[in-house]
């Protein structure tokens, strides 16, 4: 009987630790706090920042985008306006990349399962590419505590499923922002998605928690640097403002290393132009405050070409 009570303890306290053997379908754990719960409400709210968000035709192929993942009353009138700029189009893959918000690890982690779900259904994964992606690099691996309680993969879902019809997702989570392993991480997508039409998806916010003066200056900075669609450029200049002095400025980017992965990458499958379509800090909306904010901005990345398969 004791034994029973030991092995049972150790059981809740792995599951409590987060290793636990995740369940294929990944729940939704951001639901009812960084957006609706209902499927009603959510869906109700997603379609009206998207008309709300008044997107020119972009002249090109989409490859990849930059959103915020912060709660939906902050950013996802921001977030609109990336994923408006790719509604109805084809993709045979979402390539979502957000920073670790919990745990820290080597390498990247990809969700080995068979999909990711929000109120509005579930969101299949590609598991062809996962296996893949798991063969390619050793420093690739399925870590299950990445994404139980990460929300900065799930919060993009919701928009994805209102914009895009046949897709399947691969989604991956990291903490190393290094050089090297971003570079790996982008070395790798090249190699697994050899011939397939991708859209790379970077999920960050941008300058935490400075004052809204500031933040403007600091995030008008980072947006020429995105503009550039120089990921060296990116890095310069988020260790400049960090060693600026600014008050209270924790990071330029909360997802630095998917965002230098996703540019790098997207160059090497042929993007050649940057879009920033808009631009807001938390300050912006009524119930945000304006001594310490967080930045939030909406890009897409595309190719003046005519596809954005990868050679």
């Amino acid at each position: 009987m004791i034994r029973r009570i030991y092995i049972g303890l150790i059981a809740v306290l792995l599951v409590l630790m987060g290793f636990a053997v995740a369940a294929e379908v990944r729940e939704p754990v951001a639901a009812g706090s960084f957006y609706p719960a209902s499927p009603d409400q959510l869906r109700g709210m997603v379609e009206g920042f998207l008309k709300r968000a008044k997107v020119k035709r972009i002249e090109g192929d989409p490859v990849a985008l930059i959103v915020p993942h912060a709660g939906y009353i902050f950013s996802g009138g921001v977030a609109a306006y990336a994923f408006k700029a790719i509604k109805g189009l084809r993709f045979d893959d979402v390539v979502i990349i957000g920073p670790s918000h919990h745990v820290s690890f080597p390498g990247a982690s990809v969700y080995d399962g068979k999909a990711y779900k929000t109120p509005l259904g579930e969101v299949p994964i590609d598991r062809k590419a996962v296996k893949k992606l798991l063969e390619i690099d050793n420093g690739i691996r399925f870590y299950p505590p990445a994404h139980i309680r990460e929300h900065s993969i799930e919060v993009e879902l919701p928009f994805l499923q209102m914009t895009l019809k046949g897709f399947k997702i691969v989604p991956i989570v990291m903490w190393d922002f290094s050089p090297d392993n971003c570079k790996r991480l982008s070395e790798a997508l090249i190699k697994a998605f050899k011939g397939r039409r991708v859209l790379l998806v970077a999920s960050s916010d941008m300058s935490h928690y400075p004052s809204y003066k500031d933040a403007r200056r600091v995030d008008g900075e980072t947006i020429k640097a995105v503009r550039s669609l120089n990921p060296e450029a990116v890095r310069q200049n988020d260790s400049k403002w960090l060693q600026s002095g600014v008050r209270e400025l924790y990071c330029t980017l909360c997802g630095l290393g998917p965002v230098v992965t996703v540019m790098e990458t997207a160059k090497r499958m042929g993007a050649d132009s940057v879009r920033v379509l808009k631009y807001a800090n938390s300050g912006d909306v009524p119930s945000g405050g304006k001594s310490r904010v967080v930045g939030y901005m909406a890009v897409v990345i595309y190719s003046q070409r005519p596809s954005s398969t990868v050679e």
